[in-house]
């Protein structure tokens, strides 16, 4: 209990940070072209064991298949949109490439939603371990994992993410966080191993 109450604070700024993940601050300090690589998009829609899921869509974050229509594996460019989450990158700098790999977590008998949250978020240190074991090689890279969502909410189906940081800057959400936040971190170019390791369970944006 004690453990919980002293990490309020910083759990209250991450739950914040997550729910602005979908949405763009807008500000427009330094910009530079915005360049997608062709057959990107913000959203991948498809079907998996007789379910239509949904990846996305996130800040700054495009996907495609790593082959044609073949879902097991993807790739992700991250751009820094709105300077969200970089305040020492120019806005709309590439940050990360990387890719993803399509694991179905098993049951493990606990919540995979909170409340209305869009996100809600499973740290390892609590996360279940037969979850950590679906980490593809090299482990320490796939250290991310965001779930699809169907018509009902978050599914247990998703993907483990392995970022490469393609410059060096401040992982800092654009200044929102600070060295106490579990987000923060200094990154250099290459495998990300120090992002955030974190179980996000993603109920998708609310339908108007």
């Amino acid at each position: 209990m004690g453990r919980k109450k002293r990490n309020n604070p910083w759990i209250w700024g991450l739950a914040l940070c997550l729910l602005l993940w979908g949405c763009s601050n807008g500000r427009t300090d330094e910009k530079v072209p915005l360049r997608l690589p062709r057959g990107y998009a913000p959203v991948l829609e498809f079907v998996h064991n007789g379910r239509l899921l949904h990846f996305g869509p996130f800040v700054g974050y495009y996907f495609r298949a790593d082959a044609p229509g073949d879902m097991r594996r993807i790739r992700l460019v991250c751009f820094n949109e709105g300077k969200f989450y970089a305040s020492d990158a120019s806005e709309n700098a590439l940050l990360y490439q990387g890719d993803g790999v399509l694991t179905e977590l098993p049951p493990a008998g606990i919540p995979i939603s909170r409340g209305q949250e869009r996100i809600y978020p499973i740290f390892f240190t609590t996360a279940p371990a037969a979850w950590l074991h679906t980490r593809p090689n090299p482990r320490d890279a796939y250290v991310h994992f965001h779930s699809c969502h169907d018509a009902t909410g978050p599914v247990l189906t998703g993907y483990w993410i392995r970022h490469v940081a393609v410059r060096d800057f401040t992982y800092d959400m654009g200044g929102r966080v600070g060295p106490g936040s579990p987000l923060y971190h200094k990154v250099q170019r290459g495998p990300d191993k120090r992002f955030a390791r974190i179980i996000e369970f993603d109920r998708g944006r609310k339908r108007p």
